[in-house]
């Protein structure tokens, strides 16, 4: 009974989403809770969904707190003096600009935010793309292959999805994907490198008289001050994550309220910067807070388990110790099939609990999920609305955009399960 009641809620909850008929929201809260009421554990409804959300509360903590952290650096041109080193560098050669392209997103990127990254890239690059008659489809293609990779930090949305459904933290998930990460950033250069080599090869080098890249205003003695503070505490919060020397949560609290106060002391401006970006931590937040109520119904009936018993039966024994690669290598394709929110909070708990019946470590379901599962997917899912702001901005077609990179963004997945294999982040 409650296997069948868990696999039935799972079914519609992928289909209410998929089918866009209601919003996540309503999908993840209502559908459980009917669920509940449907296998008599009515009264435990409070109990269940207070549980559930005492579980995700850590993540959306951090989330807001990163989100807001790497929106103000952005906003304080920590990231400018790379951007104008680059396009200087890159000048007018298309391979270059190519290379120049995959490095900019890896560092515009680090804020999780895929929307954000694509509006920051496609506005600054495709001005020169267009002046050196590049192709736009070679900017949407690099673009995708770096927010994608760089999707897997923990504030990002696989990440923090991953580590919500499954109640797991950075240490469990993140931390043990990071050579596979590297490794992923460093196929998307060496990929950047061969596209923009054949895009050089089609246009050949073009010498411009004027620079290219933006000219940056001299600072002042306060500013440049606030400048290397900001390099010094990013710098800190990224060996404190390495490291894992405390929560991230209570690490991006006290990093947040730091820049704040020196970035914008005043009321007014810091006002700013929230009307500016609250936006997208209400959004993420509500929608973990979501899971918290959906995992915890059915993780706390028992919905969750009877599922995975069900698997159990029908997996032949000998195929257990292939379900980390399997799901490394299946979750990219996936990711033009089932939205983020369907797949981690829908799919994913039912393969760990399935995994863990077999003896394999659930956070090893979840590495392998956040290795291609909308990291190389989401820019190319017309699933993801972030995929429709990158197409529209740079003006190609999905059809196009799909057909010219995925072999490029499968080939990410591939790279860094490989690397996962090797560093033992998932196993076979």
């Amino acid at each position: 009974m409650l296997a069948a009641s868990g696999f039935v809620t799972i079914a519609l909850f992928l289909l209410a989403v998929l089918s866009r008929r209601v919003s996540v929201l309503i999908a993840l809260t209502a559908l459980p809770v009917l669920a509940a009421l449907v296998t008599g554990h009515g009264g435990e409804l409070g109990e269940l969904i207070a549980e559930g959300l005492t579980t995700v509360a850590p993540v959306a903590i951090m989330i807001t707190f990163a989100v807001l952290y790497f929106s103000l650096m952005v906003d304080a041109g920590l990231f400018d003096p790379a951007v104008a080193r680059v396009l200087r560098w890159a000048k007018g050669d298309p391979l270059k600009i190519t290379v120049g392209s995959a490095v900019l997103t890896v560092l515009v990127a680090l804020d999780g935010d895929g929307a954000s990254t694509f509006l920051i890239m496609v506005s600054a690059m495709l001005p020169i793309y267009r002046k050196l008659g590049m192709r736009p489809l070679v900017l949407a293609g690099v673009v995708c292959l770096g927010a994608g990779v760089m999707n897997m930090v923990p504030w990002g949305g696989p990440t923090a999805r991953a580590m919500a459904a499954l109640d797991l933290d950075s240490g469990d998930l993140f931390v043990p994907a990071i050579p596979a990460m590297i490794a992923g950033i460093l196929w998307v250069i060496f990929a950047a490198f061969l596209i923009g080599r054949a895009e050089r090869r089609r246009l050949g080098p073009i010498e411009l008289d004027e620079t290219i890249g933006p000219d940056l205003p001299r600072r002042t003695r306060a500013e440049s001050v606030r400048f290397w503070f900001n390099v010094v505490l990013t710098l800190a919060l990224v060996v404190v994550l390495l490291l894992q020397l405390a929560d991230l949560e209570v690490v991006f609290v006290l990093a947040f309220v730091a820049a704040l106060l020196v970035n914008r002391p005043s009321w007014p401006r810091q006002q700013e910067l929230f009307e500016k970006h609250g936006h997208t931590v209400v959004l993420v937040t509500t929608m973990i807070f979501a899971a918290g109520v959906f995992t915890g119904i059915l993780g706390g009936t028992g919905m969750i388990e009877a599922m995975a018993r069900a698997l159990v039966g029908v997996i032949p024994e000998g195929a257990s110790g292939i379900l980390p690669v399997a799901v490394a290598i299946t979750s990219m394709p996936l990711s033009l099939v089932f939205t983020p929110d369907a797949y981690y909070f829908g799919v994913l708990p039912v393969l760990a609990e399935t995994a863990a019946a077999f003896g394999v470590d659930p956070a090893e379901i979840g590495t392998a999920a956040i290795l291609g599962q909308m990291t190389t997917g989401f820019p190319l899912s017309p699933l993801t609305a972030s995929t429709f702001i990158l197409i529209g901005m740079t003006g190609v077609s999905l059809g196009a955009h799909q057909r010219f990179i995925f072999k490029w963004a499968f080939g990410t997945t591939l790279v860094m399960t490989a690397v996962a294999l090797l560093a033992g982040a998932i196993s076979f």
